[in-house]
């Protein structure tokens, strides 16, 4: 069994805007952190770290790990805080939800067509968002882990492929918390009074050098990129919630732990 990686206690947020006033976006992106917060402070005690390793500027892909409906909004405002506009990989139904659909328009969500010849079009659409220099926030799981212990599960190869195909940096993120809140699916916890904590942390961009001349068509390399991406995802999550993963990775499809190499979707 692996250990867990050490770090020292991630300081309570403070709510205090970081660098995003460099990065130029609309009035309704701008408005929205602060809301987010006012949201957030009555159920969470926010700990964030690691914004350190966010770049300033470029492009850029994040890769959090996904635990349930409230912790876009978690990593969305840890990510403005950070000083970038996070643009997410989301579901296509969200955007024909009353209301809804039109905020995400209006913020350049990126919407996702799952199980469609369309998804291919994300991935072009994030390609255009990248090549302009944005933080293109992408879920490697595409949906909440289904790991019965809510540790990363077997990723898909999107975040990897964009990676290899613009050379954008990846940088994972691990998170935990949000789901004590609102658990995910089947999951049932009794009720929480007052606030829990709820901690985010990115770790350093994901080390894909060495396959970067090989492209987003060569298999292996984008299998390899996804195990990468998928085990520094992993690791922060470890930090995030103190804690060490089993070995080997929950894959949905075989309903059980298959070995991290083996665990691309």
């Amino acid at each position: 069994m692996r250990t867990a990686l050490s770090a020292p206690a991630p300081r309570p947020y403070r709510g205090r805007l970081g660098r995003s006033n460099t990065e130029p976006t609309t009035r309704l992106f701008a408005s929205l952190p602060p809301i987010a917060g006012a949201l957030l402070a009555p159920v969470c005690r926010l700990h964030y770290s690691g914004q350190e390793n966010i770049p300033d500027t470029g492009p850029l892909i994040l890769t959090p790990n996904h635990l349930c409906n409230l912790d876009p909004v978690v990593v969305g405002h840890y990510t403005a805080y950070a000083g970038r506009w996070p643009h997410f990989l989301a579901r296509a139904n969200l955007f024909r939800v009353t209301g809804l659909g039109p905020l995400l328009r209006g913020i350049e969500q990126i919407p996702v067509e799952r199980g469609s010849v369309r998804a291919a079009g994300s991935l072009a659409a994030a390609q255009q968002m990248l090549a302009a220099g944005r933080a293109v926030i992408v879920y490697p799981e595409g949906t909440f882990t289904y790991d019965p212990d809510e540790w990363p599960m077997a990723g898909h190869t999107g975040a990897a492929r964009l990676a290899l195909a613009t050379g954008a940096p990846v940088v994972p993120i691990g998170q935990w918390g949000a789901n004590l809140i609102i658990p995910p699916r089947h999951k049932r916890r009794a009720h929480l009074i007052g606030r829990t904590d709820v901690t985010v942390r990115a770790g350093r961009a994901v080390d894909l050098s060495d396959l970067s001349g090989r492209g987003e068509h060569d298999r292996q390399a984008v299998r390899e990129a996804t195990v990468r991406i998928m085990d520094a995802i992993c690791a922060q999550t470890e930090l995030a919630r103190g804690a060490t993963a089993p070995a080997g990775r929950w894959h949905p499809g075989r309903r059980s732990r298959v070995p991290a190499d083996e665990a691309v979707r």
